[in-house]
């Protein structure tokens, strides 16, 4: 189990940011591997919205969604990689284990640049709520993805993202056990703030499934302009407040989505119009976590970091 404080924006202790930042803004690159089939009869959920609807029993390889989604795999993440190269900006990524062993390039690719990389569960389709009531296995998908990265990375991971942000009453708890430092499944909040678990403190640096390719592209079917304009928007507003309560902003990307042709444009011109504005801080989130638990008894008194 764990639990957090309800503490809303006026009752907060003023957050300032390293330099008297205003935003932190980061670029989550979602590093995603799933299954081609799976020995079932149900609906195989690979971790995603389908382009296609019609569901297929898992033992039955669903192609157009499969390929759909291996673009980003084979192209998408390259454009992005070669975009983010160009603006000289660095990215937060996340990553099922399984990638690092069936798409090695594309975690290699984020460890050269000297990237962060989270844990993203061990396959993108299997959730950690398929297993809510079964806590050892959960816990073993969880140990098994940081055997993983341990061995692919030669650290142990010290932040997590379920897939689909699907955790569950327990995996904070597991996760804190695991020496993680913090969790993004909790996406209520402008603001990092402390989780409390019977294992010790996790920093919540939010995800954002709102702020997400996924939702403004595929689900909501927005043009490239609108994109970017909604980008721009929810940066400039966090930008204004941030002058008296810092902000974070999480972008979270899909290779499949973002990394399309015709879609890339859309980075480009946010990124430039972020790149002009004073106060943003382009941190990863194990600064935000390390930098938050400094500060965080003056920004919410009580909140358990000891």
């Amino acid at each position: 189990m764990f639990e957090y404080d309800y503490v809303p924006l006026p009752k907060r202790g003023r957050l300032k940011w390293p330099g008297d930042k205003r935003v932190a803004l980061i670029f989550t690159f979602n590093l995603e591997t799933w299954d081609l089939v799976k020995d079932t009869d149900r609906p195989y959920y690979a971790g995603g919205p389908a382009l296609l609807p019609n569901s297929l029993a898992g033992r039955i390889p669903d192609y157009p969604n499969y390929s759909w989604r291996e673009y980003g795999q084979r192209v998408g993440i390259w454009r992005m990689f070669d975009l983010f190269d160009q603006m000289g900006v660095k990215a937060s990524c996340t990553t099922n284990a399984v990638t690092f062993e069936r798409r090695k390039d594309m975690t290699d690719a984020c460890l050269e640049r000297g990237w962060e990389l989270l844990a993203h569960n061990y396959e993108q389709g299997e959730l950690l709520t398929d297993f809510h009531d079964d806590v050892e296995r959960e816990r073993d998908i969880i140990q098994r993805s940081i055997a993983v990265y341990e061995h692919h990375v030669g650290k142990r991971p010290v932040g997590w993202l379920s897939s689909s942000l699907r955790g569950t009453l327990n995996t904070p708890s597991i996760l804190a056990e695991e020496g993680f430092k913090f969790y993004c499944d909790i996406m209520n909040d402008d603001q990092p703030y402390m989780i409390r678990t019977g294992n010790g403190p996790l920093v919540s640096t939010p995800y954002s499934n709102v702020i997400n390719d996924f939702t403004i592209l595929t689900r909501n079917a927005r043009t490239t302009n609108e994109y970017r304009d909604l980008l721009i928007e929810e940066l400039s507003v966090l930008h204004e407040e941030g002058a008296s309560q810092a902000r974070i902003m999480n972008v979270g990307l899909h290779p499949h989505v973002s990394g399309r042709a015709y879609t890339i444009r859309a980075l480009r011109e946010f990124i430039q119009y972020a790149r002009t504005l004073t106060g943003v801080w382009w941190a990863t989130r194990e600064e935000i976590a390390d930098y938050y638990v400094t500060v965080a008894e003056d920004h919410i008194p009580g909140q358990g970091t000891a």
